[in-house]
């Protein structure tokens, strides 16, 4: 689903991505875990007054980060492309009767895939909590 939102934000529209705790990343759990504590623990060795680099907890803001992590952000368009996207849980009051777009080579649509193998994933809502420790704030 994030590289269909960011290609679509290069190409100049503008995107709305609505129960973004929903979305889903495939893979092992332990790999997916490690992957995402990496990028948190991460440090920053030009400054000894700011020790380690941000990284979003919450689920609109991984999401959002993903997707902007795929944008070319240091060029024009990438800033621009940037700005037109909002990420939210849930669906917003002003996003309630508008026409819902999803994309179905991103949907999960059995938790086998054509060979019989299990398909492993974690939803971001889950991540989120691992991340924050269990901690609902």
């Amino acid at each position: 689903m994030a590289s269909y939102v960011a290609k679509n934000l290069i190409q100049g529209k503008k995107v709305v991505v609505v129960n973004a705790e929903k979305a889903i990343v495939t893979g092992n759990k332990k790999a997916i875990l490690e992957r995402y504590l990496m990028l948190l623990g991460r440090s920053q060795k030009r400054s000894i007054h700011r020790p380690s680099v941000w990284y979003p907890r919450m689920p609109d803001k991984l999401v959002w980060y993903t997707i902007v992590r795929m944008l070319p952000r240091k060029k024009a368009k990438g800033k621009v492309a940037m700005h037109r996207l909002k990420v939210y849980i849930g669906i917003p009051e002003e996003y309630k009767n508008a026409k819902l777009v999803s994309f179905e080579d991103a949907k999960l649509s059995s938790t086998r895939n054509r060979s019989g193998k299990l398909i492993r994933y974690m939803t971001i809502e889950q991540i989120s909590r691992e991340l924050r420790g269990g901690r609902q704030t």
